[in-house]
C-alpha cells in the first residue's frame, strides 16, 4: 500500500505501483468514441501513462498539456492520459486546449485499471480516483519506469519520465 499526501495530509492506495522490469497489467480503457482499447492494442509502441485524478484540476490538467507538448518529437511512443473522468469530458478538454498528441483514456466504469496498478486511492476526499503517478512501458510491455507522486497536488518529474526514452 503506498502512502502519498493530499495538501500534506496522508492517504493511501490499494498498493504499489508495478515494479521496474515487469511486464505490465492488461487493461481495457474507454476512448473518447467510447470504443474499447487495451494494452494488446500498443503492441510494439512504448508507451507513457500519465495517469491522474481529474481533469478539473490544475496539476492534472497541466501534465496533461506538458506530455502534449512533449509527445509529438518522441518516436514509436504514444502518451496515454488516463483517469475516471467520463470519455465526454476528456474530449472537451482536449478540444478547448488544442491538445492532439496524447491519447486521453478513462476508466470510469469499473475502476478496474486503477486497481490492477494499484494506484487506486482508497480513503480520504478523492477515494476512488486514481492517483498521480507515471509509468513508462517498453515496446514488449515491460516497465522501465515509474513514479508515484508522493503530493497529489505537485506536478510529476516529466525530464526524469521521459530520460528513460
Amino acid at each position: 500500500m503506498a502512502e502519498i499526501t493530499l495538501k500534506g495530509n496522508k492517504i493511501k492506495t490499494v498498493g504499489d505501483l508495478p515494479s521496474v522490469g515487469d511486464f505490465a497489467p492488461d487493461f481495457t480503457l474507454i476512448k473518447n468514441d467510447l470504443s474499447r482499447v487495451s494494452l494488446k492494442d500498443f503492441a510494439g509502441t512504448r508507451l507513457v501513462l500519465n495517469i491522474f485524478p481529474s481533469l478539473d484540476t490544475a496539476t492534472c490538467a497541466m501534465s496533461v498539456k506538458k506530455f502534449n507538448e512533449k509527445a509529438a518529437s518522441l518516436e514509436n511512443t504514444k502518451v496515454l492520459c488516463i483517469s475516471r473522468d467520463l470519455p465526454f469530458a476528456q474530449a472537451r478538454f482536449c478540444g478547448a486546449e488544442g491538445i492532439e498528441n496524447v491519447i486521453t483514456l478513462s476508466d470510469f466504469t469499473r475502476g478496474e485499471f486503477g486497481k490492477n496498478y494499484k494506484l487506486e486511492i482508497i480513503e480520504g476526499p478523492l477515494a476512488y480516483l486514481h492517483s498521480r503517478a507515471v509509468i513508462i512501458v517498453d515496446e514488449n510491455g515491460k516497465v522501465i519506469y515509474n513514479q508515484q507522486v508522493p503530493e497529489i497536488t505537485n506536478e510529476p518529474d516529466y525530464d526524469a519520465a521521459l530520460s528513460v526514452l
